[in-house]
Parts: structure tokens; C-alpha cells; sequence
């Protein structure tokens, strides 16, 4: 941690020229992170041997199913240049202006893989034109078979490039962009918080510039270094940054935020907004401009419709064929309880439900029977904050217990909870009873039924504080899509096996 005051405060330095002039080749260069160059050239060089590969495969397949190809029906020569060269030069171009391959889009989001989606339809389009226009013959089955095989295999080699950039993030903190936060200290706090949260994102806030004054800030102490008056750009040059964040209020005179984008210009510095709208995902937010100004419109919440009917209907159906097809599981770990303790398999405790109804839900019990009555004497040694007591090596469970934990089979009976309509598979996590009323925020969390997974279990689970799991569980509420949980069922499955926060 920096203190504040041991910062010398600069006099501005002069404003430059608002803009430069233009070119319609020459585009200003990255100053600092250089990262992404690289990166997109090995991406070039992935979807075109992705193309390639898929057309060898359906020409393999083809060839196969019709024992080969006639010289008098093709021109080989030709038919090599246009499967192994030119179809995937277009995938590569037709990807390209997509905005496949814009550094902004690049491993984070779904932006790119969206892209990379309407970039297959084009290219589908575009084959599909020039066999009507040229009135080539082509096997609809070989076309197929290439044109798909193409799109899965760079979705599935971008997805690994993906990996690989994490991983690199996080372990070596490499590959990142180095931003200058611009607002005032409890803004930029509070943005340096939201971007270092996740190391995958690849933002790593370098110094704060404060837009209310060096004195409010003096004597606190900061996770980077505080500047005041001095010039921006100058000062992202100073500490090697290629991001300028304006936080919060600082973004609040459209004239002050108009004229540091010209300064910017031709610098190769990206400008971004962080407004004091946070926790909003962006298929809520829309930009509308009115007469230059442009307005954030943030639509409500979507806990209705046809996405949260399908989303009841896959609750039922994977619960009912979940329980079918588990059974077995069941009655194992039933015979393990009963010979690890004496007493009941299942343990049933009222929690709170969609708009505050109370129900009982299922887990396999893996604490000796009389764990309620020795919670008295371990109140002091409690490891979580808020409504939640947790303790890593919890003395009340039996071993067997702890395995059931740590897997988080303990959680499975909760089936009958979703089959019910009392759970969901995905949702907040189901708080006990007993604590009373639920007030304030926390309350807003008991507009969606309870999950036997969810946002709060895919980002740490027991390891997170009390605030930080119902931010989680705030946020899945106002974001939720269908599309959502998919990716939350999903990463739960990389969670489990690896038993992060479970115990």
C-alpha cells in the first residue's frame, strides 16, 4: 500500500492540439501494451489452419463416400488451391471484418465468439452466392461438413488461445492493459476494485490522477500511486499506461471528457468510461444518442418471458432425470452416513425462498448428530462474516462427511428441492430461516428462487465474505439469461472437481 502524501503535486502541463490530422492508412500505434499483436497473428495463423484442417477432413469424408473424385469432373490443381488456400484466406478476411480479431473483443466476454459466428454465417452466404452465381456444382454434404468444421474448430482454437492468455495473466501478469484511473479517490477505488477482481480480464490499474483535489486524499493510503494536477497524457506517458479510465463524476462535463479524447488522438491511448451505473451487464444498457448527448437506457431485469419459462421447464426435466439417474449414488452414500454415524440420512433445514417463502431443503447430513448442540461452544471461531457460519476443519463433521463436502455430493438431494419448484439449479444460494427478516439489499436476492449452484459457488464459495457473496448474488439477479446459467452450470463442473472453497 502507497500513502497519498508522499506525492509531489505538478503544475499542469500545457493542453496539446485538440486532434491530429488524418490519414486515411496510418493509424497511431500502442505506446505500451503490445501484447495483443502477437496475439492476433497467432490467431491468423489458428483460424487458417482451422479452415484447412476442416476442409482436409471433409474432403477425406467425401472422398470416402464417393471413392473419390474423377479428373474429368474437376481440375485438382484448382480444387486444392480453392480449399486449402483461398476458403480459408476468406474465413481469415471475412473474420477480419467482422471485428473477429479487434484488440478490444480479445479475451474477455463473448463479443469475439459472437463475431466469430456471424463471421461463419458470411462466409456460408458468401459460398452459397458464388456456387448460384458461377452455377458450380458442389456437394452440399462435403460444403456442409467443411463450413462447419471450420467454425467449431476456431471456436475451439480461440477458446484455448483464450485459456493460454488467462493463464498468463494471472500466473505471470503479463499480457495486460495499464490504466490510469481519472476521478476522484473513492471512484477510482472503487473501479480499481472491479478490474482486479478478475486477473483474467488483463487490466491492471498503474496510478490514480485525482480530478477533486490532492488534499481529500492526503494521509489514506492507496494500492497504486496518487497524482494530482498534473496533465494526463503526460502522465500515462510517465508510468508506461495505454488506458485512460475516466471514473464515476469525472466523466460528468461532456466538455472536459470531449476535449482529453482529442488529446488523446494519435497517441495510440485508449479511453474508456467506468459511469457510476456498476454491476449493470451490458445486454441491459443501451446507448441512445439525442442530439450529441449520448444516454445510458438501462432496461429492467428479465424474470419473465419465454427465457424464464424455459428455464422452469430445464429445472423440472434435469431434476427429474437427475434423481432417475443418481439413484444408485443415493442409496451409496446413504449406507456410508449410516454406518459413519447413527441417525438420520438427510438433513432438513428451513430456508428462505422465492419472495420469502420458507421451505425444507434436502442434503445428505455429514455432521454427528449433535452438531446444533455443540454450535454454542465454536461460535468464536466462525471464519465468515454476515449470516453464514463456516469453519474450514469443522469438528462436527465425520470424515465421511468431508468427503461428501468437498465434492459437494452433500448438495445433490437438493434435486427434489428444483423438481418441487422450491430451487432452481441455478440461482442465490438458499439462506436459513432463522435469522429473521431479510433486509435492505439482501432482500432484492429473494426475487428468483434459490440455486443448487450458482454465481457465488462458480467465484470462490466459502471463501468469499459475507458483502462479496451477496454482490454476486445482487448481480445474478439483475443480469439473469438463460444463456447465463448455461455458462454458470458450466463452469460449476471445473469448481467441483477442483473443490475450491468447499469444506
Amino acid at each position: 500500500m502507497r500513502h497519498v502524501d508522499s506525492f509531489e503535486i505538478q503544475p499542469p502541463t500545457p493542453t496539446p492540439t485538440n486532434g491530429v490530422p488524418r490519414s486515411a492508412w496510418a493509424r497511431a500505434r500502442r505506446r505500451a501494451s503490445r501484447w495483443h499483436r502477437p496475439y492476433t497473428a497467432v490467431l491468423l495463423a489458428l483460424d487458417f489452419a482451422a479452415a484447412v484442417l476442416a476442409s482436409y477432413l471433409s474432403i477425406s469424408l467425401f472422398e470416402k463416400a464417393t471413392s473419390g473424385f474423377s479428373d474429368a469432373d474437376v481440375d485438382a490443381t484448382w480444387f486444392h488451391t480453392v480449399t486449402y488456400l483461398l476458403l480459408p484466406l476468406g474465413w481469415v478476411v471475412v473474420l477480419w471484418g467482422t471485428g473477429a480479431y479487434d484488440r478490444r473483443y480479445l479475451g474477455l466476454g463473448t463479443d469475439e465468439f459472437k463475431r466469430v459466428l456471424r463471421g461463419g454465417v458470411t462466409v456460408a452466404a458468401s459460398v452459397s452466392f458464388l456456387a448460384f452465381a458461377t452455377k458450380t456444382d458442389l456437394s452440399r454434404l462435403s460444403v456442409a461438413t467443411a463450413l462447419l468444421g471450420a467454425l467449431a474448430f476456431i471456436l475451439m482454437f480461440r477458446f484455448l488461445a483464450r485459456y493460454a492468455l488467462h493463464v498468463l495473466r494471472r500466473r505471470i501478469g503479463q499480457a495486460t492493459h495499464r490504466m490510469v484511473l481519472v476521478g476522484t479517490l473513492p471512484e477510482t477505488l472503487e473501479v480499481f476494485t472491479a478490474v482486479t477482481r478478475s486477473p483474467a480480464a488483463g487490466l491492471m490499474p498503474v496510478a490514480i490522477h485525482l480530478t477533486d483535489g490532492y488534499a481529500a486524499a492526503r494521509g489514506l493510503e492507496t494500492p497504486v500511486p496518487v497524482y494530482a494536477g498534473r496533465n494526463v497524457l503526460a502522465l500515462v506517458r510517465e508510468v508506461g499506461a495505454d488506458t485512460i479510465a475516466v471514473c464515476g463524476s469525472a466523466s460528468s462535463e461532456p466538455g472536459e471528457l470531449r476535449r482529453l479524447a482529442w488529446q488523446l488522438e494519435g497517441s495510440g491511448i485508449d479511453l474508456v468510461v467506468a459511469p457510476q451505473l456498476t454491476d449493470i451487464a451490458g445486454p441491459r444498457v443501451h446507448i441512445r444518442p439525442i442530439e450529441g448527448l449520448p444516454l445510458l437506457h438501462v432496461e429492467e431485469p428479465t424474470l419473465s418471458g419465454l427465457g424464464w419459462l424455459a428455464k422452469n421447464l430445464l429445472d423440472r426435466v434435469a431434476a427429474g432425470l437427475g434423481l432417475i439417474m443418481l439413484a444408485p449414488l443415493f442409496l451409496a452414500v446413504a449406507i456410508a452416513i449410516r454406518f459413519s454415524d447413527r441417525g438420520p440420512v438427510f438433513f432438513r433445514q428451513p430456508r428462505v425462498g422465492h419472495e420469502g417463502r420458507v421451505f425444507r431443503v434436502w442434503k445428505f447430513r455429514t455432521m454427528y448428530v449433535d452438531a446444533e448442540e455443540r454450535l454454542a461452544s465454536l461460535v468464536d471461531q466462525n471464519e465468515t462474516d454476515g449470516m453464514l457460519f463456516k469453519i474450514r476443519n469443522d469438528p462436527r463433521v465425520f470424515p465421511i462427511g468431508r468427503f461428501l463436502r468437498a465434492s459437494s455430493i452433500d448438495e445433490l438431494p437438493q434435486l427434489i428441492n428444483v423438481l418441487k419448484g422450491e430451487m432452481s439449479l441455478v440461482g442465490p444460494r438458499p439462506l436459513p430461516a432463522d435469522d429473521g427478516d431479510f433486509l435492505g439489499d439482501v432482500r432484492r436476492r429473494l426475487l428468483v428462487r434459490p440455486g443448487m449452484t450458482g454465481l457465488w459457488q462458480v467465484s470462490g464459495r466459502s471463501d468469499l465474505s459475507w458483502d462479496e457473496a451477496v454482490r454476486l448474488d445482487l448481480y445474478y439477479v439483475d443480469n439473469w439469461s438463460l444463456t447465463y446459467d448455461l455458462s454458470i452450470l458450466w463452469r460449476t463442473i471445473g469448481v467441483v472437481l477442483a473443490r475450491k472453497g468447499a469444506y
